[in-house]
């Protein structure tokens, strides 16, 4: 069993990036808020662990909103557009082609709550947002080592290829298998 990182502290991460420990401080209180490092009184910060329950129960959750949530968008997206979600999911092949595992995430973010957007449910797409955040990069750099990184950023374009076909259904069961196929590689499954 691994044990846990070394919490770190403000002044140390300060120093490490050359800038004074408040504002470190005042960003890692907002990435306390976010669940994405745990205070420790008097040692600093630490990274919270997703376990893979973590991982299985966002997935869970995941599935239940983003598939008919991406059915309901389908009819809502005006054919105008398409050719930026089409730029939205090329920047997502571009980056897993570049190694870019951050350009891979933000532009995967930005695609998926671009896409779920069309559905006019502001709450959902934060929901989403959030739940996407508590999954960070884990998972991504196996995939990377690889080459599935590249077969599951070109998921995003056949996703499109059905919504401008108007498929609502098939857009609905292809983000399905989208979020179980992901899930699935970051477990090391096929």
């Amino acid at each position: 069993m691994n044990s846990p990182p070394a919490p770190s502290s403000a002044p140390a991460l300060g120093a490490r990036f050359d800038v004074s420990p408040t504002p470190v401080r005042e960003a890692m209180l907002d990435l306390v808020k976010e669940g994405l490092v745990v205070s420790m009184p008097n040692k600093g910060f630490r990274v919270t662990e997703v376990s893979e329950q973590d991982l299985d129960d966002l997935a869970s959750i995941r599935l239940l909103i983003e598939p008919p949530t991406v059915r309901d968008a389908v009819p809502r997206i005006p054919p105008g557009e398409l050719p930026a979600l089409r730029e939205l999911a090329q920047a997502i092949v571009d980056a897993a082609e570049r190694g870019d595992l951050i350009g891979y995430i933000e532009a995967d973010r930005v695609f998926h709550l671009t896409l779920l957007g069309h559905a006019g449910n502001r709450r959902l797409v934060d929901v989403v947002s959030e739940l996407r955040s508590q999954t960070r990069l884990l998972g991504l750099i196996p995939l990377l080592e690889s080459g599935r990184l590249g077969q599951s950023a070109a998921e995003h374009h056949a996703l499109l290829d059905l919504v401008e076909a108007g498929d609502a259904r098939g857009a609905e069961a292809m983000t399905q298998r989208h979020i179980g196929h992901v899930r699935g590689l970051w477990a090391g499954g096929p």
